[in-house]
Parts: C-alpha cells; structure tokens; sequence
C-alpha cells in the first residue's frame, strides 16, 4: 500500500480536544494507519506515495454511523451490503452499523460471517453486524448472543420489534454486559395502538390518520432505563424522538445509569407538521413518526447541552413501488447515508446550535466509544486510517437521482445545502472523491 499524506487541512479530533481553530496541519498515512501528525510534513518517497491537498478542508476522523439496516440477506431489491457501502463512503461514513431485521434474521453466528464477509468484498465501509436480542427478533427467548459476538457482532438490538418482555430484557441486558456488548433499542410500547400511520396529535387528526402518541415512546424508555440503573448494563436507545425521552435520558445519566441515545437527522430537522404540509407523501413516513415542534426543540436541545450522544441515519431503504401506495399502507423509513452530513452541517453548525468539533464527536468519536470500536474514531498516531474530508462552505443541491442506495426514498430531493463530503478514506486507501 503507497504512502498517504494529507497536506495543509484543518484537523479536527475530539479524541484529542483539537479545534477547528487550530493551524492546518498535514496527517501522514502508512500501511493503513495513521504515522504521523504534524506541520510540513513529507512523503518519505514521493515516488510511492499519494499527496492529498486538503487546504480550506476539514480532516476528521472517519465518520461512523451506529444505525443502518442494508437488507441482504433477504431484501437485496431495496438495498445490498455493496450498495449500502457505496452510498455510505459518499456521505462520509467510513464504518457502519446494520440492523439484524433481515431474512434470515441475523440472530446466529452464520448470518452474523456472511454480511461479515459480504462487506469484506464489497471493500468500501467497515460493516459491523449487530446481532438480535431475541430468536428471530420474536421476543420469546434470547438468540446466541455469545456466538455471535464470537463471530463479530458489536451490540445486539431486536430494533423495530422492540422487546415487550420485561423479564427478557433484564436478562438480555444482563448477558450482553458479560459480553460488553451495548443493547439498542428501538423504544416503542404500542400504548394498545396499532397500525398507526404518523404521530398522534392535531395533525394526525386532521389528516384523518391513526396516531401513535409520544408516550409509546417515553413508556419504553422509562422502562429500558429502570432496567439498565437495576443491572448496571449499557443501554443504547435508538433514535430519540421525543422531549419527554431526552429529558429521562439526562436525568438517569446524571443518576449514573450507563445510558447513550442517538437522534437521526430527520427528527432534528422535521416535524409532522412538514408531514401535513407534504400532502401524505410517504417519503416523510418512517418510525418513530415525525413528532412535534416542540419536541423537535428539545431534541437540540439536547444535542446542544451533550445529552444527545450521536447522530446516526437510520438509513431504511425501500423500493418505490412499496412507498407509492396509500400513506397508511407505505412502509416506515428513508435513506440517509447521502444526506446526514450535509443536513447536519446546513442546520446545526450553520445556523450556530453546535460547533464543528461538537459536530464530529456526535459523527465519529462518540460512536466509536458508544460500539466500544477500538482504534477509530481518532487521528491519533496509531489509530486506523479512516479519514473523512469535508467541505464547511460547499453549498449542494440533494439529487436522488445520483444516489448510491438502491432505493430513492427521501423527503429531502432539492434541497440545498450548505456543506458537503468530499473524500473519504477506509484503511489508508482512497474509497470516495
């Protein structure tokens, strides 16, 4: 593998508090990790190695991304595991992490080797499976939590089939501690409602669609919480959507209670009232719904005082054949590899809700501490070369149309943005730009 040096950018490591104040520096890159990190530096041979000119760029640290469902096996017409990886390294993700709800469900160590190995061909993210809670994601009895790990997994979650059962719970949260393995959950107590199309509330109503209210979620996470402060295991709750939720997270983890939360762009930037203003267009479809302004501004708030630990897309690809049918019929999801940095950028560090290095943290850093994903979410010396360059001031226009996914389905086609991927690098080796 040639030598790789990035020349004159801005680096930016929470790993290392380094601000985007800091001079540009140049970050030099051998056999697939980082060599050194200075100013002037150069390439030992330049006859065999690669110079990169980041000046007006900013160098961080990999992106990774905690919450990504890729399909295969089983569901290869919406999305692959090659296809997936492509779109994730053109928005910057260096690693990713996909969800068990595939057919088979990836709640044995045979599933867990062959997207392990899927991903190894395609030879662009890093994947890392995450595992089922359950047998089947059925909520009746624990999977091979311990073979799976074996075989690669880094957390374990039963995602849009939350685990009902209590009992289970404690227990799957007891066994994967002694495995130091987070639990996710996608937080959803139905609250006795079912077939839900969109969160409940005035807009629901004059839409004349069934609701699901925020306490399907705030009941879920209350529980997940209490269960987490009695077993002392780490709990990873997916997706936070609601006020309530992020107010019960920053109250346990000033208890103590080892407890990490994920919000997803659309929830930052969307509300059902953008929904009611689409007139049912099911691109703004997707669990949890799109819930209030209000709790859209305790969701910054939330990212802004640090309760909220990372962003993660929830990349959820669908066929358009499946999202052009009646809104309660469509199923619930968009993609988001493509769009989260730019999204991110636009309206968080654009608009002055958080910095640059608050930015990275949530995108990388704290991800790799949250999967416990060793040797990455840094530019220190030593760590893997994962490297992600991003243009602050690119202003571009959403087109799906250009989309790596398999699937188009996104309330976020023409909009413009300001911010942008511009390389991205997985183990020393250029992937993307």
């Amino acid at each position: 593998m040639k030598d790789l040096l990035i020349r004159n950018g801005i680096v930016i490591d929470p790993a290392v508090e380094r601000s985007a104040g800091d001079q540009p520096r140049d970050l030099l890159i051998r056999d697939g990790r980082v060599a050194a990190l200075d100013a002037h530096l150069a390439l030992p041979d330049p006859a065999a190695g690669e110079v990169i000119d980041a000046g007006g760029l900013i160098v961080a640290p990999g992106l990774i991304d905690l919450h990504v469902h890729l399909r295969e096996p089983g569901f290869e017409y919406k999305e692959t595991i090659e296809s997936g990886a492509r779109a994730a390294v053109a928005g910057g993700f260096t690693s990713i992490c996909c969800m068990p709800n595939t057919r088979p469900v990836n709640d044995n160590s045979s599933i867990t080797s062959f997207i392990l190995a899927q991903g190894r061909a395609a030879g662009r993210a890093n994947i890392f499976p995450i595992g089922a809670i359950t047998a089947g994601s059925k909520g009746e009895q624990l999977a091979e939590i311990g073979e799976m790990r074996q075989a690669g997994i880094v957390a374990i979650s039963d995602d849009g089939r939350p685990v009902p059962d209590s009992g289970i719970m404690r227990r799957a949260l007891e066994y994967a501690s002694d495995f130091g393995l987070p639990v996710v959950d996608h937080c959803e107590d139905c609250c006795g409602t079912t077939g839900w199309a969109m969160h409940e509330g005035q807009y629901s109503a004059l839409m004349g669609l069934k609701g699901l209210p925020g306490a399907a979620e705030d009941l879920h996470v209350a529980r997940d919480l209490i269960l987490a402060e009695m077993t002392g295991a780490h709990i990873h709750i997916a997706h936070i959507s609601t006020g309530r939720s992020v107010e019960m997270v920053r109250a346990a983890r000033r208890r103590g209670v080892r407890v990490t939360c994920e919000v997803t762009p659309h929830h930052f930037t969307l509300t059902d009232g953008d929904l009611y203003r689409s007139g049912y267009d099911t691109n703004f479809k997707m669990a949890p719904p799109l819930r209030t302004e209000e709790d859209r501004q305790a969701i910054l708030e939330g990212i802004v005082d640090g309760t909220i630990d990372a962003i993660a897309t929830d990349h959820a690809p669908h066929h358009q054949n499946e999202k052009m049918v009646e809104f309660d019929q469509a199923p619930n999801g968009i993609i988001g590899l493509e769009t989260a940095v730019p999204l991110a950028l636009d309206r968080l560090v654009h608009r002055g809700l958080i910095t640059l290095p608050r930015l990275i943290e949530m995108l990388s850093t704290a991800p790799a501490r949250i999967f416990n994903l060793a040797d990455r979410g840094t530019l220190q010396v030593g760590a893997i070369a994962d490297v992600t360059l991003i243009d602050p001031q690119r202003t571009q226009k959403v087109d799906l149309s250009t989309s790596f996914s398999r699937s188009r389905n996104s309330p976020f086609d023409g909009w413009e943005l300001k911010g942008a991927v511009v390389r991205t690098i997985v183990g020393g080796r250029v992937v993307f730009g």
